[in-house]
This record gives C-alpha cells, structure tokens and sequence, in this order.
C-alpha cells in the first residue's frame, strides 16, 4: 500500500553509526512555524545558514546547517528543511525527536499545532513523494535505490545516467512515436469512408518498421544494463579434487575456499561475487558431484545440484589429468546428462579443462583449458564467462535497467510484432491493430509509472532505505 501522502514527513536522512556530517530532512506543506521553532528564525530559500538547532527551553542541541527548499523547488515538490548536524547517533536521534516534538508544540500565534500528523518517514517515502508530486519518474526513482546499492563504479556511472533521465528520454521517445502511430489508425477508424487512407499516405508500415527498430536498440542497451545491475550466477561443478575451489579462488584473485588434496574437501556452497570489467558475477563453489555413503556430503551434492538449478551459467569442470582414464570420463558423462535434465537450453555449460600444468600436452577440441594453480587461461576464462553473460563492450550510452524494464520492453517488442501483422492485412485487422497498439503504450507507461498498479509503487518504494 502507498503511504498516507499528505503527511508532513521527517528522517534520518544519513546512514547509521559515526560520521562527519548527519542530515535530519522533514518534508511537507507549510513547514514555516517548524522551522521558527527549531532554528530561531526564518530562512532564505536554498540558502545554507548557520545556527544552532534549538531544544524546546530555547537550548541548543547542536549547532549546524539549516536549508530551507520552499515548494516546488524541492526534491520532493513539497517545502523540505533539511538540519545539517554533526554525525553523532545520538546528536542526529535527538533532532529528529525535537522536529516531532516541536511539530506537536501548539503554536503562539495560532495556538494551534506548528505542523499537525508529522511523522517518521517510511523507507523511500522521500523519493515517492518526488515521484508521485512530478519531480521524477519511476525509472528514475529506481535508478536512486540502484545508485545508492551500486556495486561497480560501471554500474554506479550507468545508475547515475538512468537518474539523470536517459533511460526515461528514451522511453518517452518510443512513446511518442507509438502515440503518433495510434493517432493514425484511429483516425483511419473513424473515418472509413474516407477515400483517403490515412495509414498509406502517412506511411504507417515504414514508421511501425522504425519504431521495432528504435526499440530493439533501446532492449539491448536496456540488457546491459540488467546485467550491470543484476550480474549473472555462475556455478562450477565437476567431480571431486578437479579445482574447483581452486578455480574460485583464482577468479575472485582471494583464498576464499579451502583446497585440499583430499577428495571431498568442499562439503558446502562457497559463492563470492567478482567483477569482471564491471560486471558482477555471483559465483558458487559446490561440492564434488559422485555418489558417497558419507551422509555430509550426500547433503553437499544436493545442495550443488540446488545450485544448479538456479544457475544462469555453468562451469563444468574436468580434471586434464585424469580425463584419459575410462572411469572419470565415464562419471563425466553421467554429470553431463544430469546437467541436461536439469538446466533449461537457455543456461549455457562451459567445459573447463584444469590442470594444464601438470598435463601440458593434454588438450581438448571444446572448451578452455587453464591452470587454476598458476593462473594460465584464467584471463580467457573471464572473458568467455563476459560473453556467456552476454556483455558487450560498455558503451558510454548504457543505462541501469531493472528485470521490469527488460520484461516491459519484451511486452512492447511481442506488441509490436502483432501490430505488424494486423497492419499487413489492413483493413480487415485495424481494430487489432489498435489494440496492440495501445497494449504495447501501456507497457511503456509502467517503466515511467505514467501508469501502474499502486500495489506496484508500494512494492518499488519498500525497499528504499529510509531517508530517501
């Protein structure tokens, strides 16, 4: 559920624990007798000034920065105070219970309450209120949230272009040209007896074409930026003593996972994410695959067979060493037709031939062949998982995107294509036509949140972190 929106609002606005600075932000209508009681004064618009914040007996709680934005000048649309405080967690609690408390204070001009109903914010409540007052769009709210959680400095640089509006730009430049499309049918709808046709004169087949083509560039940089924000789960399996861990521990460049070798040393799923050009990549170590009598790791191997499961590629590893003995390609070969029963077509498997070092003349036709122990190969790995992922090279244009916006792209692209084939028939198919059409706009309108089902916001804005 939405928050109650006309409530005056007020948070910590900074992040727990010790710091230089810490900002208390309140938010809401006629914030004026607030400020005159905390700060002393009234204050310029969007001018810093320095005071002290005062307690209810005219003492100072501390001294600091008071910056008032009147409405609609504001983040949130709304008038914000924003308290520019030491960082201290007791200094920032005690003015976030003094702007509650004066709020509550009746007023000695009216005798009324200075700012009746303020309250704690909810986490996100702040970029809501921006959103739902016009001051961003739900893409760019989101891109808020995934600046703030951004992993890589790729992801925090796409983030912030998907904040500045490019991602939206783009999308409003798709709807925009759909809306001109929808113009055109409807008007052909309306008028059929005209001897005019609206569609062929305005070359509706060659502007549709152009659209498809728009959005098909729009989804790809749309994918990469999923990926920068979301990464990929990468699984390493294989039989017993392989490298596994030692493979994990080369790519993560971190002695993250025990190497022994004693068959059966990784009992339990070991994941770390790495970065590679950018990209994060969850990868999990799992128990050697084969059947055991020991009851821990016949828990270890479902657990890897849980992972693989989940997996969005897989790295399947074998042993150069030990690949000519019939047993071991055997036991290969049964893992294979596991990984066939279990993994979609769509997650690819990587074969991985280990241990070149100790096997230099032993190779294979498929797959990459490295040393996990010397590093040899690790590099092509990186760039082979990059491409499994599929990653291009990251161009200046790439945005942060959500699985949301993929999937809404996805929705407009299936939209397009049967539009297309309603407009081939003409026609006999316009009312079709029409109907793809504004079908493929709605999806749309839900990347910006121009429409979209309030349970949707509620869900989008939880998950900020308060104070924003």
């Amino acid at each position: 559920m939405l928050a109650r929106t006309t409530d005056p609002i007020v948070a910590i606005a900074t992040a727990s624990g010790r710091g230089a600075v810490g900002i208390v932000r309140v938010s809401g209508a006629r914030l004026a007798p607030l400020i005159d009681a905390i700060c002393g004064r009234a204050l310029k618009p969007r001018e810093a000034t320095y005071l002290p914040f005062r307690d209810a007996a005219g003492e100072p709680v501390d001294h600091g920065l008071a910056i008032h934005f009147p409405s609609p000048n504001s983040f949130t649309g709304e008038d914000v105070l924003e308290l520019q405080a030491h960082g201290g967690a007791v200094v920032l609690q005690l003015l976030l219970a003094r702007c509650l408390e004066a709020a509550a204070e009746s007023d000695p001009v009216t005798g009324r309450p200075r700012l009746p109903g303020l309250r704690v914010a909810e986490p996100g409540e702040f970029s809501q209120r921006a959103f739902l007052n016009g001051k961003i769009d739900l893409a760019q709210a989101e891109a808020i949230a995934d600046l703030i959680d951004a992993s890589t400095e790729a992801a925090a640089r796409s983030a912030g272009r998907s904040l500045s509006g490019a991602f939206s730009r783009e999308i409003h430049a798709l709807r925009d040209a759909l809306i001109h499309l929808r113009m055109l049918v409807e008007a052909t709808l309306d008028f059929p007896e005209e001897e005019i046709d609206f569609l062929q004169k305005a070359d509706a087949a060659g502007q549709l074409d152009r659209l498809q083509a728009q959005l098909g560039a729009v989804q790809q940089r749309a994918r990469q930026g999923a990926l920068l924000r979301e990464g990929i789960k990468v699984v390493i399996v294989g039989q017993p003593n392989a490298g596994k861990s030692s493979l994990l521990n080369a790519l993560a460049g971190a002695e993250l996972a025990i190497v022994s070798a004693v068959a059966g040393t990784t009992r339990d799923v070991v994941s770390q994410t790495i970065q590679i050009h950018g990209v994060p990549l969850h990868v999990a170590d799992t128990a050697g695959l084969r059947e055991s009598s020991d009851e821990v790791e016949q828990i270890g191997v479902a657990r890897a067979w849980g992972q693989i499961e989940s997996a969005d590629a897989v790295l399947f590893l074998h042993d150069l060493t030990r690949a000519h003995l019939g047993d071991y390609a055997a036991a290969d070969a049964d893992i294979l037709a596991g990984l066939r029963r279990k993994l979609p077509a769509s997650v690819p498997v990587l074969d991985v031939w280990n241990k070149q070092d100790a096997a230099p003349g032993a190779h294979s036709e498929e797959g990459i062949a490295l040393s996990a122990k010397t590093g040899l190969g690790i590099e092509a790995l990186r760039e082979q998982l990059l491409a499994m992922a599929g990653w291009q090279a990251v161009p200046e244009g790439v945005y942060l995107a959500r699985a949301r916006h993929v999937q809404a792209l996805a929705q407009v692209e299936n939209h397009l294509a049967l539009a297309a084939g309603h407009l081939a028939a003409q026609a006999q198919l316009l009312d079709l036509l029409a109907e793809e059409l504004r079908l493929a706009q709605n999806a749309l309108n839900e990347i910006t949140g121009e429409f979209g089902a309030d349970d949707l916001l509620g869900v989008i804005f939880s998950r900020f972190c308060i104070g924003k």
